[in-house]
């Protein structure tokens, strides 16, 4: 059912006010074939084994007061299979369903403990650090005091994450673990979760939630979901937390390809293009078919290209010296307006935080990129060639848990940026299989129905991207083709002759695009004039249309983590 979110409240106690409970995806986990670590529950790292802890007991929440849907909640992570310890503690917006994870570590190589060499993996913490207290000593339930604290590590070993406590009494020294410091990564601040003051000692309490600063598909960094928090005003350049890394080189808990079949099985989402889309997709050999040619620098005569593009220039880098273009005869217009019955999700899998999630990125292919509309206010502009390009590449990428083979957030490229959505915030069509909706013209990616502005919403001026339900449509969980899975090795996954070409997929137009958006800005009063040509200069450079699109490798989240 589309929209359907399966999510629960309970009141919390002590408190009277509604506390988010856990949200749960539309359909049960499927049993996921055969293989070594994916969706076992534990993953190795090297001397340690880690296991995600999905459920908390409430300690202190802050702005309580306002409305518990309103405020911050930190929660102590409970029911810790045995021989597994804490690392830290989690919280998180009350607004959101109480969806998270902290990881617990074991320590599982073991050299014999009379052995000289042996250190420990890990070590309770010598002592904590108050950072700081709401310190009220009323004793009203909602104004209870709550205390954060810092572990103070023994030489040689790091924290990786604090400790909250509702009383003024340091926690226990064996409440957490600190991990010797060759086994951990550094960690950077993500989110702002809170940034709170207390009424006694006017000192800031700012929290955020972290993430490891080595990403992307060779990252080793290892997410613990644990929070950092400072009494700072200025953050330090090294955060007094780590994160852990993974010394696993062959990524055992990275699915093999039966399992990534059944999981673009399970989740592949439905890609809904506009009802007014007129440049739709196509498959890339339907492109080649029909009409696409191969243009050298030099050489006024196009190439034909044969159906896997095996004949197109491989490898290197984007040295402007080739480009495709299309065809200048009566297939024209058919190749622009794509071919939606051909069309698939060409997919990427890649390890991402260290390998504990595998992200599935899918690829969709339109032929032609069609022109912008501006919308300034209630005025909408047509802005004729800007935004136009031949070969227009976009994405959406599934990040899934390694630990149970479960749909955390999903990706969605729009244009030069992006956002991550977390489960519970998509629609669902059809089982856990969610929504993708394809923008009108530009093709960017959005989670909901909408107008979505490049610019300022706040003033209504901004580029629109239209999304909509439509007939037009593509079932990624059929209509797919694997192209890459670099951890697989050499050989399981073979990729197509086109996916090694690195230049550019449509060619240089040649076109004043800001002489177009500062005649629309003239036409408007004085008082938006100066606001439009701001945001104008803040639009992103592929409006203008001044180099060809490149292919998928030659995008930076390849090999990087998509843009955060």
């Amino acid at each position: 059912m589309l929209g359907c979110k399966c999510l629960t409240w309970t009141r919390l106690a002590g408190f009277g006010e509604q506390q988010p409970e856990t949200f749960s995806l539309p359909a049960p986990i499927p049993q996921w074939p055969q293989g070594t670590g994916f969706g076992t529950g534990v993953i190795r790292l090297g001397e340690l084994e880690v296991c995600q802890i999905t459920r908390f007991e409430f300690i202190w929440g802050s702005n309580l007061p306002q409305g518990g849907k309103r405020g911050v909640s930190f929660y102590k992570p409970i029911g810790l299979p045995e021989g597994f310890s804490n690392l830290g503690y989690y919280a998180q917006l009350n607004v959101k369903p109480l969806r998270g994870f902290v990881l617990a570590v074991c320590e599982v190589a073991k050299p014999h403990p009379h052995t000289s060499k042996y250190i420990p993996a890990l070590r309770n913490p010598l002592d904590y650090t108050l950072v700081w207290s709401s310190n009220d000593e009323s004793e009203d339930d909602f104004a209870a005091s709550g205390y954060f604290w810092s572990p103070q590590p023994p030489e040689g070993y790091k924290a990786l994450g604090f400790v909250v406590t509702n009383k003024p009494a340091k926690p226990e020294l064996d409440e957490v673990k600190c991990v010797r410091n060759d086994l951990t990564d550094r960690c950077e601040t993500y989110r702002m979760i809170l940034k709170t003051t207390s009424e006694f000692s006017q000192v800031p309490l700012m929290v955020w939630s972290t993430r490891p600063c080595d990403r992307g598909m060779r990252g080793k960094g290892v997410s613990v979901g644990t929070f950092f928090c400072t009494d700072y005003l200025t953050l330090r350049e090294e955060l007094d937390i780590v994160c852990l890394k993974n010394f696993d080189p062959n990524l055992h808990a990275m699915p093999n390809l039966d399992q990534i079949h059944a999981l673009i099985r399970h989740y592949g989402p439905t890609v809904f293009f506009h009802p007014d889309e007129i440049y739709l997709p196509s498959s890339v050999s339907w492109f080649f078919e029909n009409g696409a040619l191969l243009y050298k620098a030099g050489d006024a005569n196009g190439k034909s290209i044969d159906a896997g593009g095996s004949n197109l220039p491989a490898g290197g880098s984007n040295d402007r010296e080739y480009w495709i273009d299309l065809p200048r005869d009566g297939r024209l217009a058919t190749i622009k307006h794509g071919n939606i019955q051909s069309a698939k999700l060409y997919v990427h899998v890649k390890p991402a935080l260290g390998g504990t999630f595998t992200d599935i990125a899918m690829w969709v292919f339109c032929p032609f990129n069609g022109p912008a509309t501006l919308k300034i206010g209630i005025m909408n502009l047509a802005l004729g060639k800007v935004g136009q390009h031949v070969g227009d590449w976009e994405h959406f990428t599934l990040r899934v848990s390694n630990f149970n083979g479960e749909l955390q957030s999903i990706y969605f490229s729009q244009h030069s940026g992006g956002e991550w959505v977390d489960v519970y915030d998509l629609e669902f069509i059809e089982g856990n299989k969610a929504v993708v909706y394809s923008s009108k013209h530009g093709h960017a990616s959005y989670p909901h129905a909408g107008v979505y502005l490049q610019g300022s919403s706040m003033l209504g001026i901004g580029i629109r991207n239209d999304a909509a339900q439509s007939q037009y449509c593509v079932d990624s969980s059929v209509q797919y083709e694997i192209v890459a899975a670099e951890y697989l090795g050499r050989g399981v996954v073979r990729e197509p002759g086109w996916l090694q070409y690195m230049r550019e997929w449509g060619p240089t137009i040649v076109y004043d695009s800001r002489n177009e958006l500062n005649k629309a800005a003239n036409r408007l009063p004085l008082t938006l004039r100066f606001s439009a040509l701001n945001i104008f200069s803040k639009l992103p450079l592929e409006l203008s249309g001044e180099e060809g699109p490149s292919g998928p490798k030659e995008k930076n989240n390849w090999v990087g983590d998509e843009r955060w």
